[in-house]
C-alpha cells in the first residue's frame, strides 16, 4: 500500500504540468496519505491504479466516475501491471451494481473465469498505462463545487452559543 501510494503521487508530480496543476502546488502544499497500520510495503499493490485516480480527482477537480470500478498495480514510469484475483473483483463490481471496469491489460485473459453471463451484463476497458486511467475513470470538472452550509457554532451541550 504504502508503495502504491507513493508512486501514485510521484507520477502525479511528474505529469503535473500535462494534468494543469498548478506549478507551485507542490512546494506551497504537502499531501500525506495515511495507510492502515500494519500495513507492509509491498501490500495492497492492487491500489496503485485507485490511488493515482483519486490523487489525480483531488488535485485537478474532476470527480471520479461512481458507476466504475479499477484495480492495477502501478509503476513510476506509468505502467499498468497485472494483478491477482480477477475473478472475485470483477464479481464483487458485480454485486455492488458496477457495470463498468478499468483493469491491466495484461488481465485480459483472466476475464475467462469470469461466467459469460456476468461478462455481457458489463463493460471492461483494458489499460496499458496510467494515461489512459484518466479519461475513463474522471468525469469533466464540475463548473461549480457547491459551498458548504454554515451552522451556528453550538457549545458542547448542544445549545447555540
Amino acid at each position: 500500500m504504502k508503495e502504491s501510494a507513493q508512486a501514485a503521487l510521484s507520477f502525479v508530480r511528474m505529469k503535473a504540468k500535462n494534468l494543469k496543476i498548478p506549478e507551485n502546488f507542490f512546494e506551497q502544499s504537502d499531501i500525506h496519505i495515511h495507510v492502515p497500520a500494519g500495513a507492509i510495503p509491498k501490500d495492497g499493490p492492487s491500489a496503485g491504479v485507485t490511488m493515482f485516480t483519486a490523487l489525480t480527482s483531488l488535485l485537478t477537480g474532476r470527480p471520479v466516475r461512481n458507476d466504475a470500478a479499477m484495480t492495477g498495480e502501478i509503476t513510476l514510469r506509468g505502467l499498468v501491471l497485472p494483478v491477482g484475483g480477477i475473478k472475485e473483483k470483477v464479481l464483487a463490481a458485480k454485486r455492488a451494481g458496477i457495470r463498468t471496469v478499468i483493469l491491466p491489460q495484461k488481465n485480459e485473459k483472466d476475464l475467462e473465469e469470469v461466467p459469460e453471463t456476468i461478462k455481457k451484463e458489463m463493460k471492461f476497458h483494458f489499460v496499458q498505462t496510467m494515461d489512459e486511467i484518466i479519461p475513463l475513470a474522471l468525469r469533466e470538472k464540475t463548473s461549480k463545487a457547491p459551498s458548504p452550509k454554515k451552522r451556528s457554532p453550538r457549545s458542547v451541550s448542544g445549545k447555540r452559543a
